[in-house]
């Protein structure tokens, strides 16, 4: 299936959870979720009952559409996390966190995560000094993370560096505003995370 790209507040609503997909209208309490927390469409109030099956396909999709990723993309994190020493639903959760675009986002570069793909995307974000276009690239601790100079001065990178006053910088990075880069300090632990997906049932569906 590849990356959906259509309104990401009906994910949301879907789902039922918010997955950080609208930055500013989150924090202005404008989402759809909480205006009309239920399902869409003209069902979208009944109660159902999920299956085994249905639990863990949910708890799939919430990590694929909170970190933007490709089923394949996805099932590949999940082979690297099974082959790794540790926890495989920990591994598999902290490779996504390792992510390039995900990083940029918790630096405070983008407000969500799909505008933090898009600037990687364009060639605008430094890692190390070195141009990285590629969303996906793992970024490993130490790596120094850098705005190009030339879009210091764009109004979204700014508004979503003004949003973290609100939403404050993950702890495991270090980030100095003015100049716009920061350091991936270390990786971080899974009870850091605080995001709502249930790892477990996802790995639970990958080793069928």
């Amino acid at each position: 299936m590849a990356r959906y790209r259509g309104p990401v507040e009906k994910i949301e609503r879907r789902l039922g959870v918010s997955l950080n997909l609208k930055g500013e209208r989150r924090l202005a309490g404008k989402s759809a979720l909480e205006k009309r927390p239920f399902p869409p469409g003209q069902h979208g109030q009944r109660r159902t009952k999920i299956s085994e099956y249905g639990l863990q396909l949910r708890e799939k999709q919430k990590a694929r559409y909170m970190y933007g990723v490709s089923e394949k993309q996805c099932a590949r994190a999940y082979k690297e996390a099974s082959r790794a020493q540790g926890n495989t639903g920990e591994n598999f959760i902290k490779l996504l966190e390792c992510r390039l675009d995900n990083v940029v986002y918790r630096m405070g570069f983008a407000s969500t995560r799909r505008l933090a793909r898009q600037i990687v995307s364009h060639g605008h974000i430094l890692v190390n000094g070195e141009v990285a276009n590629v969303p996906s690239i793992i970024v490993k601790a130490g790596a120094k993370i850098a705005v190009k100079e030339k879009m210091k001065s764009n109004p979204q990178i700014r508004r979503s560096i003004e949003l973290t006053n609100q939403t404050g910088i993950a702890p495991w990075v270090d980030v100095d505003r003015e100049k716009f880069e920061g350091i991936f300090t270390r990786v971080p632990d899974r009870g850091e995370l605080g995001i709502p997906i249930e790892e477990r049932l996802i790995i639970e569906l990958y080793s069928k």
